[in-house]
């Protein structure tokens, strides 16, 4: 019996595992998430497919934009800059397994039982686990549902994570877009066209709605949509996606 089952391993549910723990609770947290070798994926999509790996790219694409566009100005002449994207996602993803490592460090630490496997609420005192090797079910006192989210896969532009990928895919191509369409002038969408548009991409961004960011500050905004454009992106507010087409 656990005082306390935590469904997910992001920002929100290691934070709730290791404080229960710290506070003298007897606490389980389960994820789905795993990697090759069937090891638990912590940190959620923050850590391992969005805030963490997205500012890694936008770091090394920001630092290879300013080589090709700016160093001449200050005397360095590199004749141009090579990219190696590879060495350039080796990079991000070694950012991000220090970090996860470190979430896994923390839970040790903090005697936090972890549990991988799929997580269905049966009861409020039981909680079933789902994996490939076995099912359990976990009894406790209290449930904390941390799951997170997923991309939305909309109808008219069907992800085959080939020519349609969803964000995660676009933090893990393996070349360089010549051209690259983004729908949703969100945060990550905008982060994603800020990276490929510095690494040679002609990015397009379309967004359903007529505001720019209207969850932000206007000036803030405004400043992005500046620096954005500044960039390059072709950035299209009250566009509606009616389908898409691939030409591969």
């Amino acid at each position: 019996m656990y005082d306390v089952v935590v469904i997910g391993s992001g920002p929100a549910g290691y934070v709730a595992a290791i404080r229960g723990a710290q506070l003298g609770l007897k606490v389980v947290c389960i994820e789905q998430s795993c990697d090759s070798k069937g090891s638990a994926k912590l940190g959620g999509t923050c850590l391992n497919v969005g805030c963490i790996p997205s500012k890694a790219l936008l770091d090394s694409s920001h630092r290879y934009s300013n080589a090709m566009n700016h160093f001449d100005d200050h005397g360095i002449e590199l004749n141009p800059p090579n990219l190696n994207l590879s060495k350039m996602m080796d990079r991000k993803n070694k950012i991000v397994a220090q970090l996860t490592a470190g979430v896994s460090g923390l839970f040790k630490a903090n005697n936090v039982t972890l549990v991988t496997g799929k997580a269905k609420v049966l009861s409020a005192t039981k909680v079933e686990v789902i994996s490939d090797k076995k099912t359990e079910i976990i009894e406790t006192q209290n449930v904390v549902i941390a799951s997170g989210s997923s991309p939305v896969n909309i109808s008219v532009s069907p992800i085959d994570q080939k020519s349609i990928v969803d964000s995660t895919g676009a933090l893990e191509l393996a070349s360089v877009p010549k051209k690259i369409g983004i729908i949703g002038a969100g945060v990550i969408g905008l982060e994603l066209g800020s990276v490929w548009a510095r690494l040679g991409s002609e990015v397009t961004i379309l967004e359903a709605l007529e505001e720019f960011l209207p969850m932000a500050d206007r000036r803030i905004a405004k400043d992005v949509y500046k620096e954005l454009k500044r960039q390059g992106l072709n950035i299209n507010l009250g566009c509606k996606v009616t389908s898409t087409k691939s030409n591969t």
